[in-house]
């Protein structure tokens, strides 16, 4: 079976906290379905059903808007926070959790330890020169988890098949 239709176990939740435009959170709902994410949560009053969710996610997977986004953890699931902040990890050294609850922060302003406070991991994309935008920084880490469950997919499939049980 090819590797991009193999199921990882575990799941991944997004949470998107007081994103600034609808553009970046139909972008997002998008990303949502075309990386199989189990629920995409919005928190604030800024969000409105925006033309770019082209594929209508929100007709597909659970778009739940709350006050707090903390407030919706999925059980076991390990929330991680992705922004710039002092101490997180970078992205490309993160093993991303089986179930993981990832949180964004809006682009004008940081998670801050309101959020990234209450979350076990804090994770950053390392970038040359400024930074991305909502939409693509989920994007990125979607595809970053996508990647590395690839491979230890693959690699448990060659051990099993070279080495044996």
């Amino acid at each position: 079976m090819p590797v991009e239709m193999t199921r990882p176990r575990g799941f991944a939740a997004i949470a998107l906290d007081h994103p600034k435009t609808a553009v970046n959170v139909g972008q997002v709902l998008r990303a949502a379905g075309c990386f199989g994410v189990a629920v995409v949560v919005v928190s604030g009053r800024r969000y409105e059903r925006a033309n770019t969710d082209t594929m209508r996610a929100y007709r597909h997977l659970p778009l739940l808007q709350v006050e707090d986004v903390m407030s919706v953890i999925p059980h076991d699931c390990v929330p991680v926070a992705v922004d710039l902040l002092p101490g997180a990890t970078s992205l490309f050294n993160y093993v991303h959790p089986e179930r993981a609850f990832y949180i964004f922060g809006a682009e004008d302003h940081t998670l801050g330890s309101r959020i990234a406070g209450r979350c076990r991991d804090t994770v950053y994309i390392p970038m040359a020169v400024g930074c991305l935008n909502l939409a693509m920084c989920v994007n990125v880490v979607l595809y970053d988890r996508a990647c590395k469950q690839a491979y230890h997919t693959t690699a448990k499939e060659w051990l099993l098949n070279h080495i044996g049980p």
